[in-house]
C-alpha cells in the first residue's frame, strides 16, 4: 500500500545502541517518496547506522518506522524488496559480471529476459556488455566494480535506492557516470535516492536535500556550521571561542564549556574590506577556499578558512559578481552572537 498523502518514510523517536554506547536518535525524519536526499558528518557519526536501518538491515532498538504508513516490524520482509543498498565496499561474487548482475533476478525467481535485463543495467552504468559480460571479477578496476555493483542493484527497478559513500574509491569519470545512472533511475521510475558521502560538490550536484548527522543526530542542512568549544566567559553577557590564529568567536549563554553552536550561513554578511562601520561582535578575517553554486538556486556557498575555523556562507549569485570575490582572497565574515545556536 502506497500512501499518498504521508512521506515514504517516517523515524519517530528512534534510537539505536551499539551496547550500552548509544549510536543514534532521531526525534523526528520524513523523507519524501522520489525525492534524492543526502546525508553528510564526520565518520562515527551515524550515518551508515542510519542507512543500514533505511535499508531494515538493522532495526532500531526504540521509537517507530513508517514505510508507505505502514509500521515496520523487527523482520521487515514485506518491505527489503522494495529497498537496496550500495554499500561502501560492495561485496562481488566470484564470477563473471553477468552472473554479478544476473544475481538479484535469479533469487527472486525471475527467468524471463535476464539477459536483456543485464545488458541494459550495464549500458546504464556505462559499460559496454560485449566487452564486460564475460569478464571475471577480479579482472576489475575499482570504478568499474563499483559499476557494476551499481548495476546489480539498479536491475532490480527498485522503490529506494541507498548508497555509501559510492565515489570513495572511484575516479572522476566513474562519479560522473554513477551521478547519470541513478539521475536516469529517479526519473524513469521515481526511485527515491538516499545518499552519503563526503565528497560533498558531487552529493550537492545530485541532491536537493542535503542534512548533517552529527554525534548520532540529525543537527541541520548540510551547509549550517557547526562551531565546537571550549567557550569562556569573557563579558558579563558573551562567551568567547579563541581560534588558532588567535581571533575569537564570540556567543551567547553556551550550555557548558564543550557546547557545540550551529551558524546558519545566511546570517553571515561578508565583506571585502574591514567593516569598522557594522557593529556585531563578530568580525572574522578569512580566505576563500571555494565556491560553489546551490542547487535549484541563485545563490552560492562561499567556504572560508578563518584562522583554522571553516565557515561556509550564503550570497546571491549576483552579489557574488559584483564583489567579484575569487578563492584565495581575503575578506571579512560578519555576524551577531546571538546568531549562534545550541546544539
Amino acid at each position: 500500500m502506497r500512501g499518498s498523502d504521508s512521506p515514504l518514510y517516517r523515524l519517530e523517536d528512534l534510537a539505536f545502541f551499539y551496547g550500552e554506547r548509544f549510536e543514534l536518535h532521531i526525534p523526528k525524519l520524513d523523507i519524501p517518496e522520489g525525492c534524492t536526499i543526502g546525508f553528510i558528518g564526520p565518520n562515527g557519526g551515524g550515518k551508515s547506522t542510519l542507512l543500514k536501518i533505511l535499508s531494515f538491515l538493522e532495526h532500531p532498538h526504540q521509537g517507530t518506522i513508517l514505510f508507505s504508513g505502514v509500521k515496520v516490524t523487527p523482520d521487515a520482509n514485506p518491505f527489503r524488496r522494495q529497498v537496496t543498498i550500495l554499500p561502501q565496499e560492495p561485496y562481488l561474487l566470484k564470477r563473471t559480471v553477468f552472473e554479478n548482475v544476473a544475481y538479484g533476478l535469479k533469487v527472486r525467481g525471475e527467468k524471463q529476459g535476464i539477459r536483456k535485463k543485464v545488458h541494459e543495467a550495464l549500458e546504464q552504468v556505462g559499460l559496454m556488455p560485449g566487452s564486460f559480460t564475460s569478464r571475471s571479477w577480479h579482472e576489475l578496476s575499482g570504478g568499474e566494480a563499483q559499476r557494476v555493483a551499481l548495476a546489480s542493484r539498479l536491475i532490480l527497478r527498485p522503490r529506494v535506492l541507498i548508497l555509501d559513500e559510492p565515489t570513495t574509491s572511484v575516479d572522476q569519470s566513474s562519479a560522473l557516470l554513477i551521478k547519470e545512472s541513478i539521475n536516469a533511475c529517479r526519473r524513469k521510475l521515481n526511485t527515491t535516492l538516499i545518499i552519503s558521502s563526503h565528497d560533498h560538490l558531487w552529493l550537492n550536484s545530485v541532491t536537493h536535500d542535503i542534512r548533517k548527522v552529527y554525534q548520532g543526530r540529525i543537527v541541520g542542512f548540510a551547509t549550517e556550521n557547526l562551531i565546537f568549544g571550549p567557550w569562556k566567559k569573557s563579558t558579563d553577557s558573551l562567551y568567547e571561542k579563541i581560534l588558532p590564529d588567535g581571533q575569537v568567536i564570540h556567543a551567547v549563554s553556551p550550555q557548558d564549556a564543550g557546547a557545540t553552536a550551529i551558524l546558519d550561513p545566511s546570517d553571515i554578511v561578508i565583506s571585502t574590506a574591514h567593516p569598522d562601520h557594522l557593529s556585531a561582535q563578530n568580525t572574522l578575517s578569512g580566505i576563500v577556499t571555494q565556491l560553489s553554486i546551490e542547487p535549484f538556486s541563485d545563490t552560492m556557498i562561499m567556504e572560508l578558512n578563518c584562522g583554522g575555523q571553516t565557515l561556509l556562507c550564503r550570497i546571491t549569485s549576483n552579489a557574488a559578481r559584483e564583489l567579484n570575490i575569487l578563492p584565495g582572497e581575503r575578506v571579512w565574515a560578519v555576524f551577531k552572537a546571538s546568531s549562534l545556536r545550541w546544539y
